[in-house]
């Protein structure tokens, strides 16, 4: 099996899960059913850094939030998959519209409908506090929480290991 800095060198494409990734996985609604997320400043810079060395970004979120859509396209995030539980499809999709390989995506997920996308992945990554299960299959786990600046954490680790393009001073 190669070692971690080695899959993280062929990533060129991270897929996130946003509830319990992006967010601590916590639901606030409004008086109104107004749904609400709160998201950690911090993972948005470590994003942005992705792109600057030529690493795409993705969502695929099994609920459907219109705050999710307004933050990653904040964020740059153009491909955003909302409302399907059944995450694997669209990963299969995502991956052959940009024509990346599974071991050159990454994903980061933290509970048990992320697990089928997790063993397609080159790099399965997870937060701190994800679901034991997905902890016990991920190869990378990180330190901190999701929504405490995981996404951030998770995306250092890859930029530690992904030479930037030629020609860029990154």
């Amino acid at each position: 099996m190669p070692q971690l800095d080695e899959l993280a060198r062929q990533i060129r494409l991270v897929i996130f899960d946003v509830d319990g990734v992006f967010t601590d996985g916590r639901l606030f609604y409004t008086a109104d059913g107004e749904e609400m997320k709160v998201f950690h400043v911090r993972d948005g810079v470590g994003v942005k850094a992705l792109g600057q060395v030529g690493v795409q970004a993705a969502v695929i979120s099994g609920r459907a939030s219109d705050a999710v859509a307004l933050r990653m396209s904040e964020l740059g995030i153009s491909r955003i998959y909302q409302g399907n539980h059944d995450k694997l499809p669209l990963f299969a999709e995502l991956i052959e519209q940009l024509g990346v390989s599974s071991e050159q995506t990454a994903f980061m997920g933290d509970d048990l409908p992320d697990i089928p996308v997790l063993r397609a992945v080159g790099l399965a990554a997870c937060p701190a506090d994800a679901d034991a299960e997905v902890r016990s299959i991920c190869q990378w786990v990180g330190n901190r929480d999701g929504g405490r600046g995981a996404v951030r954490e998770f995306c250092d680790f890859l930029l530690e290991h992904i030479p930037p393009p030629a020609g860029t001073d990154v």
